[in-house]
């Protein structure tokens, strides 16, 4: 998966697209930021912080507290590829994030997103 340009993409021009595809389905802009904040550690309050700053993916993640301990139980296919086998670490964080957000729009309950 050769698409190093995604990590220099700022988070904060893509986060308005995550929104969008949640709200399309019904969802809201609070579910996708504890999405967020669930899979990176990061705060309300941090996260805003990263959006405010225009953070590339390769910092917003490099800066973010602490992935979550049960990212390994998120698998399936995200853009042709199963999150679970991307070998580059930075690509598969990012397709994690995708991946869930993917489930918030197609309907899946918070718990079951949020590996509960």
């Amino acid at each position: 998966m050769e698409n190093t340009r995604v990590f220099k993409m700022s988070f904060a021009s893509v986060y308005p697209h995550y929104i969008q595809k949640a709200e399309k389905k019904g969802r809201t802009k609070d579910e996708v930021d504890t999405i967020i904040c669930w899979l990176t550690g990061y705060s309300q309050k941090s996260l805003q912080q990263q959006i405010n700053l225009k953070a590339d993916f390769e910092t917003f993640f490099a800066e973010a507290p602490q992935i979550n301990p049960h990212v390994s139980k998120i698998t399936g296919v995200i853009c042709g590829y199963r999150v679970e086998e991307i070998e580059d670490k930075l690509m598969q964080k990012i397709r994690y994030l995708d991946k869930l957000i993917d489930e918030l729009a197609k309907g899946k309950a918070m718990e079951k997103i949020l590996r509960k």
